[in-house]
Order: C-alpha cells, then sequence, then structure tokens
C-alpha cells in the first residue's frame, strides 16, 4: 500500500463542529478567506472546494438547508443559476480552461459527500489535465495551492457587482 501524507487535512478533520452540515457552519462564520468563500448573496454563495478534483474546482451552495434542488425558492434557483454563469465567466478569464464539469450530486446514491445541503459543482478542466498520475498512481496533481487560487478569484469576484444579478 502506498501513502500520500497530507498534514494540511489535519487542521480540517479535528476542528471543533457546530451543527451537522460543514456549509452551514462555513457561512456562519466570519472569515471567508479561511472558509474559502468567494462571494456571499442573497440565496445563494460561491466557494472553493476545500478537497477540489482541479484547480479552480468552485461550489454555488444556496443559502438555504436543503437537500435538494426541489425544495429552492424560485428566487434561490435563480441566483444559484446566475452565479454559476459568473464562476464560469471568472475562472475562463483567471485560469483559461478549455472546458468544464458542472453538476449536482444530490443524494448518498448519487455520490453526495454532503448529501444534507445541494451544491452545484463547478469543475474547470483542462486538454490533458486527466493524465497518468490519477489514473496509475490514484493521485491527483494540483499545480496551485488553494488560497493563491483563492486570492486571485476572489480579486475578480470582488471587481464584478453580482449584487445587481
Amino acid at each position: 500500500m502506498r501513502r500520500l501524507w497530507t498534514p494540511w487535512r489535519m487542521t480540517y478533520l479535528v476542528r471543533e463542529r457546530v451543527g451537522d452540515c460543514v456549509f452551514c457552519q462555513k457561512l456562519g462564520e466570519d472569515d471567508d478567506r479561511e472558509n474559502l468563500i468567494l462571494y456571499r448573496g442573497q440565496a445563494a454563495c460561491v466557494l472553493l472546494n476545500l478537497y477540489p478534483y482541479n484547480t479552480g474546482h468552485l461550489m454555488v451552495i444556496p443559502l438555504k438547508h436543503t437537500a435538494s434542488l426541489e425544495e429552492l425558492p424560485a428566487e434561490g434557483i435563480v441566483e444559484v443559476m446566475r452565479l454559476i454563469q459568473e464562476s464560469l465567466k471568472i475562472l475562463r478569464k483567471q485560469l483559461r480552461p478549455d472546458g468544464f464539469n458542472v453538476g449536482a450530486n444530490i443524494g448518498k446514491a448519487a455520490g453526495a459527500g454532503i448529501d444534507d445541503h445541494v451544491h452545484i459543482h463547478i469543475v474547470p478542466r483542462w486538454n490533458g489535465d486527466t493524465n497518468f498520475m490519477p489514473v496509475l498512481a490514484e493521485i491527483r496533481v494540483m499545480p496551485e495551492m488553494l488560497l493563491d487560487t483563492y486570492d486571485r478569484l476572489k480579486t475578480e469576484f470582488d471587481a464584478r457587482d453580482l449584487r445587481s444579478l
């Protein structure tokens, strides 16, 4: 068996949990950089995934704690979709990916790691980003530190007038 040491995850694993939902906990705290929150809207927010599939892996999360999209009010759905649009624009400008995977895993059976608070993943993709490392070694290679990606994207989110969406 091979081991991949990830000591930076220990802080996450041992931190005090308030309630059961990690998203609600993050949204209830004030340190957006520590919680990787790029934007807070009226009905949804955008944050970087703490355990990304690729650099720039974002999640758009409704503020309402609900397990599925059909339980969101219409204005919540509209803001989620508008934030997905703006996130795609920002990622295209800052990271220049060749494509995206966008989607939600609703329920454990669908692969949701956090199944009680629905969220939409936006994963930038580049031609050739699936190479031998994840296929043969089961290791993902991340070319940029998470907080460096956060700082670059946060500047772009802050520069846009997203409240008028």
